[in-house]
């Protein structure tokens, strides 16, 4: 199975989701989050170049010179977001386009926003691909993870499917 940007996130965020997504159940359709997260995305990117490119089954928010960038609409996960565009670095690092990272968080409460930069060095590189297979490994598992409730499970997609 041809592992997604998304799967990774999910990954370090909640291993039960990853599997869930990864093995045909995407809930995201009906999260209001989600609804949300796509229009301030298409907002950010309406009428600008660079965005949305999509390289060897990974769609990165937007690509330049120096940049591999994910645009997410909080920080409330930042971990997840780092290795997800950590991800990103590592496949267009593999197709010969070494970038740097960059998060950019766009806080709709606040109207302000958080960016950080990443670096893929060596040690972070073998990290994430021991992740990798790792994560390989789960998703080809019989079964998920019990569910785990956690503050972060009340806004999730998933939410009627692990506790209901």
């Amino acid at each position: 199975m041809k592992i997604t940007g998304t799967m990774v996130n999910y990954y370090i965020h909640c291993r039960r989701q990853c599997w869930l997504f990864a093995n045909g159940m995407k809930l995201e359709d009906d999260s209001e989050d989600v609804r949300i997260g796509k229009i301030m995305h298409e907002l950010q990117s309406e009428g600008k170049r660079n965005r949305e490119v999509a390289i060897d089954g990974i769609k990165v928010d937007k690509l330049t010179d120096q940049y591999v960038t994910e645009i997410k609409k909080s920080d409330a996960d930042v971990e997840a977001t780092k290795w997800q565009t950590l991800y990103y670095m590592y496949v267009l690092k593999q197709k010969g386009m070494e970038r740097k990272g960059m998060l950019q968080f766009i806080e709709r409460n606040k109207g302000t926003g958080k960016t950080i930069e990443l670096e893929l060095d060596t040690e972070t590189e073998q990290s994430l691909v021991k992740m990798l297979n790792e994560l390989e490994d789960y998703i080809g598992q019989e079964q998920p993870e019990m569910a785990v409730r956690e503050k972060k499970c009340n806004r999730c997609a998933y939410y009627a499917y692990c506790f209901l």
